[in-house]
């Protein structure tokens, strides 16, 4: 393609001329030759901050410490962060492991319909709480012990959980009153979300969030994604590696559980308040541990500003969390509140 256009060029030969001969339309004499021009552009360059093989073997072996064995990129860079080190993006790590065959999916992955969520909007912890009961299966054949779990959705934090032998509208009160008066929660000041299911539509728990001036929500009908934070905070208890199959028995389950809500709160690096520890979030620790790692970020701009494409790390703050939210109509475009 690339001797029909010099052809053209130097005879001074019209180049439809020149395809028709050649029964060939124009089209495809500019298409192959517009690819086979990129081609050779995409050789030729070689971005100026790319990674010797050194440094891409390090990374390498750090991604292979014991202590990360079990942690995802995301991990690893924010508790190099903490550490007071950098060494190279989220994006750079997932790129060496995929080159050494080492990133892939490790479960398939349902895909959930679009819903219309309600609309709830928490800016500070202990604004909106969300709850919810999962079961966990035991070694008995249609045995399951209940787990009972009130989340923040703000922080992230486990506010409260507590495991029973059965799903009860008493115990979800007993677990709600208690949970409120531990963390000091004053009337009109909170706001419960749930399902609709037996507990959650009990009207024993609906007079106690009515005594204690507590607004409760609830999902639509037949709208599991209208409650998306106490599904995660299920599908994380889940999915983690420790999580066994079965339990064989009630002090087994709640001691599993202790350790586990141990680790979502104080340990895990929560990837919806920008990979920050829940405890930290719910106890409004949050600035000072982001100011710390932009200046992290800062000095290692200053030092080699090429890593970075020369674009100088910005401060994150955290956002509102919401539960659907609400749409604003402006003219005749529709722009969504982020």
């Amino acid at each position: 393609m690339k001797h029909i256009m010099e052809i053209s060029a130097e005879k001074e030969i019209a180049l439809s001329a020149l395809c028709d001969s050649l029964e060939i339309s124009r089209a495809t004499l500019y298409r192959q030759n517009d690819a086979l021009s990129m081609k050779a552009e995409n050789i030729l360059h070689k971005p100026h901050n790319v990674l010797c093989n050194d440094q891409r073997q390090k990374i390498l072996n750090l991604l292979h410490e014991e202590r990360f064995i079990d942690a995802t990129p995301y991990d690893v860079y924010y508790t190099l962060l903490d550490e007071g080190k950098y060494i190279s993006s989220i994006r750079t790590m997932y790129r060496i492991l995929h080159e050494a065959g080492e990133s892939h999916d490790r479960r398939n992955f349902r895909n959930h319909r679009d819903a219309v969520k309600p609309e709830l909007i928490a800016t500070a912890p202990n604004q909106v709480w969300s709850w919810d009961i999962t079961k966990l299966l035991s070694f008995n054949k249609f045995v399951y012990y209940h787990l009972y779990v009130i989340l923040d959705i703000y922080s992230r934090y486990v506010v409260g959980w507590m495991i029973a032998d059965r799903e009860c509208q008493h115990f979800a009160r007993q677990l709600i009153q208690k949970t409120t008066l531990k963390h000091g929660i004053q009337p009109g000041k909170l706001t419960i979300h749930s399902d609709n299911g037996p507990c959650m539509i009990s009207k024993t728990v609906a007079q106690l969030l009515d005594n204690m001036g507590v607004l409760k929500t609830h999902n639509r009908p037949y709208t599991s994604n209208d409650n998306p934070f106490s599904e995660s905070q299920f599908k994380t208890l889940k999915y983690c590696p420790q999580f066994p199959d079965r339990f064989e028995s009630i002090e087994i389950a709640e001691k599993f559980c202790q350790e586990f809500f141990h680790w979502y709160n104080n340990v895990h690096y929560h990837s919806g308040i920008l990979f920050l520890r829940p405890a930290s979030v719910h106890h409004e620790h949050a600035d000072g541990i982001l100011k710390s790692r932009h200046e992290v970020l800062l000095n290692a701009f200053l030092e080699n500003p090429a890593r970075f494409n020369n674009k100088m790390p910005t401060l994150k703050k955290l956002k509102p969390v919401y539960i659907n939210p609400p749409e604003v109509v402006l003219g005749e475009n529709i722009a969504q509140i982020v």
